[in-house]
This record gives structure tokens, sequence and C-alpha cells, in this order.
């Protein structure tokens, strides 16, 4: 798979964050398309993976005191359970680490809580919450 990394909103690789973020999230699991681009947009660095020229996964992340927090990880519905998403968060590991970040943080979806264990990322003693509907629980990961 081949990362492609941008912060420009009029590109064609945040276009096709865009377009996975909306088929995933918005049509799979009904978030509010109003909640899923948000006032962070223009604040984030966006990761797409690319198969063949086809935009098939995707994250961002947003600077927060000493690390990055990653958000909004999709994975095309056709291309799951073929690891892609544990290829982008290593490129979004390595990106970090490279920014000197000291930590990752995120909220899982509690059906992922396990893939992002399984990635290094531990559960934090926040409780779970929810966050447009679907249940979370924050995870971090030091760098």
């Amino acid at each position: 798979m081949q990362i492609e990394i941008t912060t420009d909103l009029t590109s064609p690789i945040y276009q096709d964050s865009l377009a996975i973020r909306r088929a995933v999230f918005v049509q799979e699991q009904g978030v509010p398309e109003n909640l899923e681009v948000d006032e962070d947009e223009a604040h984030a660095i966006y990761f797409v993976g690319y198969l063949d020229h086809q935009a098939v996964a995707t994250a961002r992340l947003l600077p927060d005191a000493d690390g990055f927090h990653v958000q909004r990880v999709a994975v095309a519905k056709a291309f799951r359970k073929q690891h892609l998403g544990q290829a982008l968060l290593a490129a979004m590991t390595d990106y970090a680490r490279q920014q000197q970040a000291h930590h990752l943080s995120l909220n899982a979806q509690v059906s992922a809580v396990g893939f992002y264990q399984r990635l290094g990322y531990t559960l934090t003693a926040k409780p779970e919450f929810l966050d447009a509907g679907i249940k979370h629980r924050q995870m971090r990961r030091d760098l």
C-alpha cells in the first residue's frame, strides 16, 4: 500500500480521505455529516492509503500537547481484513516519531479496542463515552 500525506484541503488526497470517511462513517455507521466533517479539518494531517491508485484507507492526525491525536481511521468496506489499517497506523506512528512526538492518543470505537491494543495502545482511566451515538474508549500509546 502506498501512503500519501497532505494538509491541503484542496488536494485530491484530502478528497479521497473525505470519500472514504463519508462511505464508512456517514453511510455505514450513520454519523451525521456535520459531525464527521468538523472544525478541525484545516488543522489536521491526512493520511490516505492507495492500492493500485485506488484510495482504500484513511486517517488523520491532530497535533496535541507533546504528541498527536489519531482520528477518523477508516478502511473501505471491500478492503477490510487485509491489515491495511495496521499499515496506515504504522506509517502514522513513524511520522509522529519523526516529528519527535512523545505519544499518540485516540478515541476508539469499543468494537475496535482490541485492534488498537494489538498495535500497542492501552486504555486510559476515562470511562466509556458516546461520540456521535457510538460507544468509545480513550486510548494512548507512548512513543
